[in-house]
């Protein structure tokens, strides 16, 4: 249901096809899924109300969870799923500084903490 069906070995492929066909909510799922992922690979968040749309109109209380968390940010949501930015790099320094603060047991304040993470780069 995640891997891009074209990249599947044919014997996978015709397997999730007869899975999909025996459970129509699954087979739901998998097109909500492929076009989360379409429009997450492909820059296209102005079409993220359209797809909220879609789930809203299936039984798929897991997927209404998710969208009821999308809404509530949505203009953040849609500008990551649209402009080419990321703030991944940011976000994975902030991750380390943390675990190395972890590691201290909260027992140092930021002069150490400050020494440590400069000594780790």
């Amino acid at each position: 249901m995640l891997t891009h069906p074209d990249t599947l070995p044919e014997s996978e492929r015709l397997k999730l096809k007869a899975v999909l066909a025996d459970c129509p909510e699954l087979d739901a799922l998998t097109g909500h899924v492929r076009a989360f992922g379409k429009m997450l690979t492909q820059l296209q968040g102005a079409q993220l109300p359209q797809w909220i749309k879609a789930v809203r109109a299936d039984d798929l209380p897991r997927l209404h969870t998710f969208t009821n968390g999308l809404e509530r940010d949505l203009v953040a949501v849609t500008g990551g799923l649209t402009l080419p930015w990321s703030s991944g790099v940011v976000e994975g320094h902030v991750n380390r500084i943390k675990m190395i603060k972890r590691q201290m047991y909260g027992r140092a304040g930021f002069g150490l903490l400050r020494k440590r993470v400069l000594l780790a780069s």
